[in-house]
């Protein structure tokens, strides 16, 4: 199905794939490191789990701008598509994110753990909307 030219269920996939990279990043490989850097503990979010909600939108709303770049460019295959990733999860996300480094009082090691799950997540979703026929 399209929608002004844009595979939807490509959209959905590469959305997926990207909750899944920060799924392994934050949840499985680096929680420990994640939660020391950021001074969360396990209780940290009591009463405020209905946050965990939102986390879905992020990667669809990054999902549906790599399409619009990707289309632009007419970055067709996975490697075209991937290298978009890499400069938009560079340029824009990583670049935002650099906010809270800057002009807050975080640790260097969370703006290098959250720059490479943006970057690595645009870099696969980027992926697999090229790829996508």
């Amino acid at each position: 199905m399209r929608i002004n030219g844009h595979n939807v269920f490509a959209i959905a996939a590469a959305a997926v794939a990207m909750y899944a990279v920060g799924a392994l990043i934050y949840g499985v490989l680096f929680s420990a490191q994640w939660m020391q850097l950021t001074g969360y503990s396990k209780d940290s979010f009591a009463g405020q789990e209905w946050r965990m909600a939102l986390s879905p939108i992020m990667p669809a709303l990054i999902a549906v701008g790599l399409s619009l770049t990707i289309k632009w460019r007419a970055a067709a295959g996975w490697l075209p598509g991937a290298l978009t990733g890499f400069w938009m999860g560079l340029l824009f996300a990583f670049a935002a994110r650099m906010y809270n480094f800057t002009y807050g009082t975080e640790q260097p090691g969370l703006l290098a753990m959250d720059g490479a799950h943006l970057i690595l997540a645009a870099m696969v979703g980027g992926a697999i909307l090229g790829a996508w026929k």
